[in-house]
């Protein structure tokens, strides 16, 4: 009988090598990047859609790279503090480097990278786990925007349907989501049958470094947050 797979002894030392590895790979990716463009944005990111990051990342692959991963790799990449920044005041740049954050390092004008960041928004259908941003009911009666196949599948979900001559009925006012709390997969299900779109991938620029100045972005950040090494 053979052996599967999964019972196959994985040598830890070659896992740990291999991780390594990769951040030694995005740490000079960086480090290559930052000597070859002029300046570098840190970003933040909400309800990331990888399909759609990557067709925004198009407009800047003849003169900039994306960077994104590990925070702490990033840091590490431009160094975090005065004493071991790659360049004179780089070391700012790691220090707003938090939470759902990426690198751009571009040679692309400055106003022309703010105003691509700026008029990007694109809205999806929220996934599970994620925050409502607003309360949506359903109320009793025909829901004839589902054919009468769906009433068994809308049971599952947990509405109270039936069919009523061949159209489905809601039997009570139904809750899909609420707003603030958690979608669970069932709502995360019903709001894509629904066709309502609640979540917005946005990028936001949260500053610029360049070798002859700093700029912050984002409001309520003062450079007295970044300055000191």
């Amino acid at each position: 009988m053979p052996k599967s797979k999964r019972d196959r002894p994985v040598t830890l030392s070659k896992t740990k090598k291999k991780g390594r590895e990769h951040k030694e790979c995005i740490v000079n990716g960086i480090r290559e990047a930052v000597e070859k463009y002029t300046s570098v944005y840190v970003f933040s990111f909400e309800n990331m859609r990888n399909i759609k990051f990557k067709e925004f990342r198009q407009q800047f692959r003849h003169n900039g790279r994306f960077f994104l991963g590990s925070n702490k790799v990033m840091q590490v990449a431009l160094g975090r503090t005065a004493s071991d920044e790659i360049r004179p005041g780089i070391f700012k740049v790691s220090k707003l480097l938090r939470g759902d954050a990426g690198l751009l390092v571009t040679d692309m004008a400055k106003e022309e990278v703010e105003s691509l960041f700026n008029a990007y928004e694109d809205s999806d259908f929220s996934r599970t786990g994620s925050t409502a941003i607003e309360t949506v009911e359903l109320k009793e009666g025909p829901l004839e925007q589902f054919t009468h196949e769906m009433e068994p599948f809308l049971r599952k979900q947990g509405m109270p349907v039936r069919l009523n001559k061949g159209t489905v009925e809601l039997l009570a006012d139904f809750v899909v989501c609420e707003e603030g709390k958690p979608l669970s997969p069932e709502s995360s299900r019903i709001l894509r049958l629904l066709g309502i779109k609640l979540a917005t991938f946005k990028l936001n620029l949260v500053c610029r470094w360049s070798p002859n100045d700093f700029e912050l972005y984002r409001e309520g950040l003062d450079l007295s947050d970044v300055e000191t090494s």
